[in-house]
C-alpha cells in the first residue's frame, strides 16, 4: 500500500473516484454534497493498494486546526490497514505544516478506529449527509 499526496489530475480523480464509490454509491451522499466548493482548499491524499486506488482523504486548515476529511476505503480494501494509512500519511503531513491539533468529524461507526488513532470525541452526535457524526480532535 501506498498513500500519496496528490500532485497531478490523475491522481485528483482517483481520489474522486475513491470517494464518490463509498459516500456516493455506498452511503447514499448526493454527488453535489461530496464534491463541495472547498475542494481547491484542500490538500488531497490517494491510497494505492497492487496498482489500484482504494482509499482517500483530504486535509484543509479551518481556523487554525487541521481539518482531516472524507477518509475512506473501498469495501474491498477495509481491514488491511488501509484507513491507519491514510491517516498516519495525513497526521504527518500536518506535522511537517506545523499544526499541532487535528479535528475531524467522524460518522459514528468509525468513532472506534478514530479513538485507536488517538482522537476524542469533542461534541454531541449531529446529522451531516443523512449520516450520524460526532466531533473528534487530537493533538499532535
Amino acid at each position: 500500500m501506498t498513500v500519496k499526496v496528490v500532485e497531478n489530475p490523475k491522481e485528483l480523480e482517483d481520489a474522486y473516484t475513491v470517494r464518490k464509490l463509498v459516500f456516493v454509491d455506498e452511503q447514499n451522499v448526493p454527488f453535489e454534497e461530496e464534491i463541495d466548493q472547498f475542494e481547491n482548499d484542500a490538500t488531497h491524499f490517494v491510497l494505492y493498494h497492487e496498482g489500484s486506488p482504494v482509499g482517500a482523504g483530504r486535509f484543509r486548515n479551518v481556523e487554525g486546526y487541521g481539518k482531516v476529511e472524507r477518509i475512506c476505503v473501498l469495501k474491498e480494501a477495509r481491514n488491511i490497514g488501509a484507513g491507519k494509512a491514510i491517516m498516519e500519511t495525513i497526521e504527518s503531513h500536518a506535522r511537517e505544516k506545523d499544526f499541532r491539533k487535528l479535528k475531524l468529524n467522524a460518522q459514528t461507526h468509525a468513532i472506534p478506529f478514530y479513538e485507536k488513532l488517538g482522537y476524542e470525541v469533542v461534541s454531541e452526535e449531529f446529522m451531516d449527509a443523512g449520516i450520524p457524526h460526532k466531533t473528534m480532535v487530537k493533538n499532535l
